[in-house]
C-alpha cells in the first residue's frame, strides 16, 4: 500500500502508540519529567501534501522512548504522557517540538518471539527513533518512524523498519 503512494515513506507503527494526547500549538515542548535525562533535541518539520503545498492545521502525533529505552504507559514510574504529544501545524504547515534524544531499546526476547530470535541468531535491538502519525483533512494518514544518522542498529534493526530516506541528520545549534 505505501510503496505506490507519493510523498514521505511510511513504516511500522510499533506497539507503543496511544491515542488521545491533548493537541497543542505548533511550537511545543513534549511533556516530560522535570529531570528528564538525555540530550536536548529540537525537531523541526513542515507537513506538506504530495504536491509540495504546506498543510496548515495538520496533526502530528509524536512519541518516543526515553533515555533508557522506555515508553510512557508501558513502563512503571513514567508520567502518563511522558514524551508524547499531538502537535497542530501552523499556517505554513510547520511544527517545532522540543524534547529529549530517545535511546535504542530491546524488544522482549521471551516466548515464541524470543525462541525465533535465538534460533535465527538475531539480536533484540531497535535503533533510536521518533514515531510519527501525520494526518490532515483530505489526505491519507502517514505513519512512520525517523532514525538518527550514526545510531546503533540502523543496519540491523530487529523490525527491519529502517529505510535510508527515514534517517535524520541532526545538527548542533
Amino acid at each position: 500500500v505505501n510503496s505506490a503512494r507519493p510523498g514521505s515513506t511510511g513504516t511500522i507503527e510499533g506497539p507503543f502508540y496511544i491515542p488521545g494526547a491533548a493537541p497543542v500549538e505548533a511550537e511545543t515542548t513534549l511533556p516530560m519529567r522535570p529531570d528528564e535525562p538525555g540530550p536536548d533535541l529540537t525537531f523541526l518539520a513542515q507537513v506538506r501534501s504530495a504536491d509540495g503545498s504546506p498543510l496548515p492545521g495538520a496533526l502530528v502525533e509524536i512519541w518516543h522512548a526515553d533515555d533508557v529505552g522506555y515508553y510512557s504507559q508501558f513502563a512503571p514510574g513514567l508520567p502518563e504522557w511522558n514524551l508524547r504529544g499531538a502537535v497542530i501545524a501552523d499556517a505554513d504547515g510547520e511544527i517545532v517540538v522540543h524534547t529529549k534524544q530517545p535511546a535504542p531499546y530491546q524488544i522482549p526476547g521471551d516466548g515464541a518471539t524470543g525462541a525465533l530470535i535465538r534460533a535465527a541468531g538475531w539480536h533484540t535491538w531497535r535503533p533510536a527513533h521518533l514515531h510519527l502519525k501525520v494526518s490532515a483533512a483530505g489526505h491519507d494518514l502517514l505513519t512512520t518512524q525517523l532514525y538518527f544518522t550514526g545510531g546503533d542498529y540502523l543496519d540491523s534493526d530487529i523490525a527491519s523498519a529502517v529505510k535510508p530516506e527515514l534517517i535524520l541528520f541532526p545538527v548542533e545549534g
